[in-house]
């Protein structure tokens, strides 16, 4: 059986990003330079009178832009003026590791974003203080997979970047590194206040 290329967003984080990185930063063990290590992509349709069809469109697109087939996500408690039961399924998931990742990801940042009209770059301001990084995307039609003509349903979707960086400046300088369209590309994290020397945390 033959083996299938290498994405070539893995391969330009291993000859590139990572030699980059270490000398920015001044990582002396190449296992100290931070990797993305998993990308989480949720969908929550709710719990509207269409919301067995909803679910189902969701698992269908986000199986169409990640090559991967979700699973449901369940209500864990009941709201009574939602209508929500606990244990209803509200929306769908998919966790993308290794190979398929980093293909989505290349899809994402060098397709899908550019098509957002008017784009002027994504926010610093979505990462969660541990390294990782959430984008919201409103709808899937900035996806070159999705035809336009056959859309049921406009579907808004989180993706997660899950990183092993311990700050979020290390995270930032990584997806930046790999292409991530910053809004302010070339603007540093700002540090907190009452930061310690030798820090770097973002601000939220």
């Amino acid at each position: 059986m033959a083996t299938l290329p290498e994405p070539e967003l893995l391969i330009e984080y291993r000859q590139r990003v990572v030699p980059a990185l270490r000398e920015k930063h001044g990582y002396k063990n190449p296992l100290q330079v931070p990797k993305i290590q998993k990308v989480v992509v949720n969908s929550c349709i709710g719990a509207g009178a269409d919301s067995k069809e909803a679910l189902e469109i969701a698992k269908q697109e986000i199986a169409l832009i990640t090559g991967q087939r979700p699973v449901a996500t369940l209500s864990k408690k009941s709201i009574a003026n939602f209508k929500l039961r606990k244990g209803q399924a509200i929306g769908a998931r998919v966790t993308l590791r290794g190979r398929i990742m980093y293909e989505f990801l290349e899809r994402l940042i060098k397709t899908a974003l550019p098509r957002i009209r008017d784009f002027r770059g994504v926010s610093v301001k979505a990462f969660d203080g541990n390294g990782n990084y959430t984008l919201g995307v409103p709808d899937q039609s900035i996806f070159p997979e999705v035809e336009l003509d056959k859309i049921k349903r406009n579907i808004g979707f989180d993706i997660t970047i899950v990183t092993t960086a311990a700050t979020n400046a290390e995270a930032k300088a990584l997806l930046a590194e790999l292409g991530m369209p910053f809004s302010d590309k070339k603007k540093p994290i700002a540090k907190k206040a009452d930061e310690a020397p030798g820090g770097e945390t973002a601000d939220r």
